[in-house]
């Protein structure tokens, strides 16, 4: 069984890649404990990824246990569109990662600056800057880098995961709007029926 071998046993490189990914949950909100699922979920997600790319793919193994095949390079081992379009879907991937983030980061700003930061009562309704455009950017920004990393280098617990950690995500957003329905009224009302809930409205 021959594998892209110099991607595997950096055990360090997978430490420093879950650390790292970790923090975007920093500039996430943490809704009461019905929050705490979802992250746990993107969590796990991240895990699974650092340690199939940078420790032991799993998945190739389990493959070749189950059903006797050996997978080719891009079926749930190695870069996942290496046999179709080469490298250039690692570089996708990264891009998607950068917009995600990109997302995450600028909508965390916006809310921290008018509705966290301040008094309970006192927070405003955002709806300038990227929340102009999406309700939820930052959950928007997870889904993207999460794909992106699908698109690097897809496993089989990430296949699994990822339609989990999105239910997870899409009910939080939802239940984030009816606290908001309660708090702002008409005027959100007004917002969520002008603006895409997770990509903008065309």
């Amino acid at each position: 069984m021959e594998t892209t071998s110099e991607h595997y046993a950096m055990w360090g490189v997978a430490l420093i890649w879950v650390i790292l990914y970790s923090l975007i949950l920093l500039f996430l909100p943490f809704y009461r404990k019905c929050g705490r699922k979802p992250k746990t979920a993107y969590l796990a997600f991240v895990i699974a990824f650092a340690l199939e790319m940078f420790g032991i793919p799993f998945s190739l193994y389990f493959a070749s246990w189950a059903f006797g095949i050996h997978l080719g390079e891009g079926v749930f081992w190695g870069h996942t569109l290496v046999n179709s379009i080469g490298h250039t879907g690692m570089y996708i991937g990264i891009v998607l990662m950068a917009i995600g983030l990109i997302l995450i980061v600028s909508g965390w700003q916006q809310i921290y600056k008018f509705y966290w930061s301040k008094e309970k009562g006192e927070g405003k309704l955002v709806h300038d800057g990227i929340y102009r455009y999406i309700r939820h950017s930052q959950y928007t920004g997870l889904f993207l880098i999460t794909l992106g990393m699908m698109v690097e280098w897809l496993t089989i617990p990430q296949l699994v995961m990822w339609p989990v950690m999105l239910t997870l995500y899409i009910r939080l957003a939802f239940k984030e709007e009816k606290d908001m329905l309660e708090e702002f009224g008409m005027a959100y009302r007004v917002y969520k029926d002008g603006t895409g809930m997770l990509f903008p409205k065309l």
